[in-house]
């Protein structure tokens, strides 16, 4: 070959290397990405009680194989479960995880936050679950109010206002009558009761920081600060979470 045929040529297989390169970088980063987001997703799902969509923030994660760290994550759950609650839509993020494993770790969360909306719907449905929807045949919420109706019967109507004080949510009664008497107290003890139950307990060790009364239910916006994922308990019934085994 002439020293001009190499010359020609040599450019095209510099090219031909770095396109080689580049789909193998993008086809890893693609691979991992997906083993990352499956493995969170699987040590998040138990938090929220619900499956999740994860989103990985921008830095490349296949640095994440070298330092363990993602800089932030999304989770979105459609379903999710609260104590009792049933038909909450969540969006939180998470950020500055710390992926490194340890016997006592499944890695660290430096702070997150959440999005809640929990319907009239879904309420519904959570009282029905505990065996309240026969007595209680309706809800309804009340945005100029900040309250929430409870139709009990025919005739009767129970009427409470959410609030978080001190970091928890508390349920005020604020009419409670049938044609002008009072609701039975254990009727309405066990409505605020669960109403109560389910906004107590959140994922990440995040607090409620605000909540309005919307025209179609409750918003919720929860804080958080350093978390420690808990260990994936691992037996039969409980595989390890795919793709966990590229961060360990």
């Amino acid at each position: 070959m002439s020293s001009t045929a190499r010359r020609s040529t040599a450019p095209l297989i510099a090219v031909s290397v770095v396109v080689v390169l580049l789909v193998a970088v993008i086809g890893g980063e693609l691979f991992v990405r997906q083993q990352i987001k499956s493995c969170l997703a699987g040590q998040l799902e138990s938090e929220l009680g619900s499956q999740v969509e994860v989103g990985l923030g921008l830095k490349p994660v296949l640095l994440s194989l070298v330092d363990k760290k993602v800089s932030s994550v999304t989770v979105d759950s459609d379903d999710a479960r609260f104590g009792p609650a049933e038909g909450m839509v969540v969006h939180a993020e998470a950020r500055d995880l710390n992926l490194t494993q340890t016997a006592d770790s499944g890695g660290t969360i430096g702070s997150s936050s959440a999005d809640i909306s929990w319907s009239t719907d879904g309420i519904t449905r959570t009282l029905q679950s505990q065996g309240i929807g026969a007595i209680v045949s309706g809800v309804t919420s009340d945005a100029s109010a900040g309250t929430l109706d409870f139709a009990v019967g025919a005739l009767a109507n129970l009427t409470v206002k959410p609030q978080v004080a001190d970091g928890r949510v508390d349920f005020q009664t604020v009419d409670a009558s049938i044609l002008g008497l009072g609701i039975p107290t254990d009727l309405v003890d066990s409505v605020v009761g669960v109403l109560t139950d389910s906004l107590q307990a959140y994922p990440l060790d995040m607090a409620p920081t605000s909540l309005a009364v919307t025209d179609s239910g409750i918003e919720l916006t929860l804080e958080g600060g350093q978390y420690t994922i808990p260990v994936t308990q691992q037996d039969q019934n409980q595989p390890t979470p795919e793709g966990c085994s590229l961060v360990a």
